[in-house]
């Protein structure tokens, strides 16, 4: 029997407040994709920048960094639940590694974007441009600061197969921050 409460859901209290709160940052992210989009579908005064400064290969290798720190989360997820807290330390690391590549490489895309010409004040495009993924790096750092306090508290022992809400939590919260990417990658890069 799990010691975490429950709603009147079935669902725990932590849960409940996680999936609360990523409702809360889709409508964030929701509206200025859908604003950016809206846009660029009918402003001349857009300007996207063609591809080759888009820096297509280096976004896709961000991308895949990110996805594949989404499957080490799983599978920190699921050796806390096998009890196997080694193989969780190592996920949990390897998850951390992936957020940290993914910020490395937007901080030297941002460099040469600026350095093309392409800065938040240079168009719409700009603005649009380092307000989405200047606030999707906002969270992938605040979800490396949660894999961090993650990665102690498992050391710490404070996670068994019974009771790993908060690591099943963060992993939602890593999901939606991956998530968040794959749509904006597509949208900014590709499009």
């Amino acid at each position: 029997m799990s010691t975490i409460a429950e709603t009147n859901t079935g669902i725990s209290h932590a849960k409940l407040g996680t999936w609360a709160f990523l409702a809360s940052e889709i409508m964030l992210f929701g509206g200025l994709i859908s604003a950016y989009v809206i846009l660029r579908s009918g402003s001349a005064h857009l300007a996207v920048p063609p591809r080759s400064m888009m820096g297509v290969p280096l976004a896709t290798f961000n991308t895949f960094a990110l996805i594949t720190s989404s499957v080490t989360m799983v599978l920190a997820l699921a050796a806390i639940q096998e009890g196997n807290i080694a193989k969780f330390q190592r996920w949990i690391l390897c998850t951390i590694g992936g957020g940290l590549i993914f910020l490395c490489v937007k901080a030297y895309e941002y460099h040469h974007k600026w350095e093309e010409g392409i800065t938040i004040s240079s168009n719409l495009f700009g603005s649009f441009y380092y307000t989405l993924t200047g606030l999707h790096v906002i969270h992938v750092t605040g979800g490396l600061f949660l894999m961090a306090y993650i990665l102690w508290a498992g050391t710490r022992g404070d996670f068994t197969p019974d009771s790993h809400d908060r690591v099943e939590c963060a992993g939602l919260y890593w999901h939606f921050v991956d998530l968040v990417w794959v749509i904006l990658f597509p949208i900014l890069y590709l499009l």
